[in-house]
């Protein structure tokens, strides 16, 4: 997700053009081996560049594991995928090739690190020849990779995965001017990205209206998909010994699952859920890191809530999902919200906050509820009246919207066919 400090809308233009400025003989020689190109044969290759992504990163770390999945299943396509990490590295599987470039760790968004290998991104991009380049993050990324895609006559697509202007300013301009300017300048920097993108995506209508009334061009939304098979209701099943293993207690439970930063609003959920759990009983679980997790933890003491970590291995996260009896997203700028999703696809009811991507999926699939958002009374109040709600006849509706309108080889058989379109559009 963004940065929450305004002071990365100054240094990327900063650094982009000392980047660009850079004579060839002083800049660095890539610092990992370029194989192979794999799959030479395959008709058709993107390239996903993203620095939102690290070990206990969520969403966007989904999306592009589950494009590898859809790739690895069709010969005639490949994949490159290029993020920051601690140390170099390549890996390949069967058509997908992932490069991992040291970057150095960014301390207040945590797991998160800049892309800097600028010589080498740029190499990768000139060996892998890509039909098409997605950019997963608006920081350093787009600017290092434009001079090798114009040279390859190459089409970039952004995917507006964070809603930096949003993060900004949330209450859509009634916030102190200091925010309002910044979000102003987000957006313009955003939309001269825009500009030197083919195609911008989004995962949501919320997205999608925001970026086409703040003047963006060749916007088309497109929904996410969740893993129908993993996040299932018969892991409902075993939601007893679910929570037994977790230290979970066996009353009415809720979960939050997600990166733990300021701009993901659960500060507003631990305000709302002593007085929930003092009306209902209801205990609270919250599973993930971030940079905010220590100062949660230590403002928000007493019973009636645990803390787990990360949960890196995605079976016990579908476990835990469906052993949850209701979902909670309290953020109001969510750009999709993958984990409520497929807390949806799991059977659970989902509250939300009444703006933002996961408001959309709760209003359309009638699986949930709904409060104000930024309110901590409303969100206690409708939780409250959620949980006495017919909660498995909700968590039917969940399933049977997912299951409706949700796959992951829909969303990516929508994306290639808009790579192809555009490939098409650059001979």
């Amino acid at each position: 997700m963004p940065f929450s400090n305004t002071d990365c809308l100054d240094v990327a233009p900063r650094l982009r053009a000392r980047l660009a400025s850079l004579p060839a003989r002083r800049q660095r020689a890539p610092r990992i081996a370029l194989p192979a190109i794999a799959r030479p044969h395959a008709e058709f290759c993107v390239l996903d560049v993203s620095e939102f992504f690290g070990n206990t990163s969520g969403g966007v770390k989904t999306y592009l594991n589950e494009k590898a999945h859809y790739v690895r299943q069709r010969p005639w396509l490949r994949q490159v995928v290029v993020v920051p990490a601690e140390h170099d590295k390549v890996s390949d599987s069967d058509g997908v090739r992932w490069y991992h470039l040291r970057g150095p760790a960014i301390p207040w968004q945590r797991p998160y690190r800049a892309m800097l290998a600028v010589q080498a991104l740029r190499h990768i991009v000139r060996h892998e020849r890509p039909d098409v380049i997605e950019l997963g993050s608006p920081l350093l990324a787009p600017w290092i990779t434009g001079r090798p895609a114009r040279a390859l006559n190459c089409p970039r697509v952004y995917f507006h995965h964070s809603h930096l202007p949003r993060v900004l300013a949330p209450r859509g301009g009634r916030e102190p001017f200091g925010r309002r300017a910044a979000a102003a300048l987000a957006w313009r920097y955003l939309r001269r990205l825009n500009r030197n993108c083919a195609l911008t995506l989004a995962a949501s209508k919320f997205v999608a209206d925001d970026l086409v009334a703040s003047g963006f061009d060749n916007v088309r939304r497109v929904p996410l998909g969740v893993d129908l098979t993993l996040f299932n209701p018969t892991r409902r099943e075993k939601r007893q010994a679910v929570r037994q293993r977790a230290g979970l207690p066996t009353g009415p439970l809720a979960i939050y699952a997600g990166r733990l930063t300021h701009e993901k609003e659960v500060n507003l959920l631990l305000e709302a859920w002593p007085t929930v759990a003092a009306r209902t009983g209801a205990h609270l679980v919250i599973v993930g890191d971030g940079p905010a997790r220590q100062s949660m933890r230590q403002r928000a003491q007493g019973n009636g809530l645990s803390w787990l970590a990360y949960e890196p291995v995605r079976e016990r996260l579908a476990d835990l999902l469906a052993a949850a009896d209701v979902y909670v997203a309290p953020c109001s700028v969510e750009t999709f919200g993958l984990a409520a999703l497929e807390a949806l696809a799991s059977g659970t009811p989902v509250l939300s906050a009444d703006r933002g991507g996961v408001a959309e999926q709760v209003a359309v699939s009638g699986a949930g509820a709904l409060f104000c958002s930024g309110s901590a009374s409303s969100l206690a109040e409708a939780a409250e009246r959620l949980l006495s709600e017919d909660l498995d006849a909700l968590g039917e509706r969940g399933r049977a919207y997912a299951e409706r309108q949700h796959s992951w080889m829909a969303t990516f058989d929508r994306i290639f066919g808009l790579y192809r379109t555009l490939a098409r559009r650059s001979c």
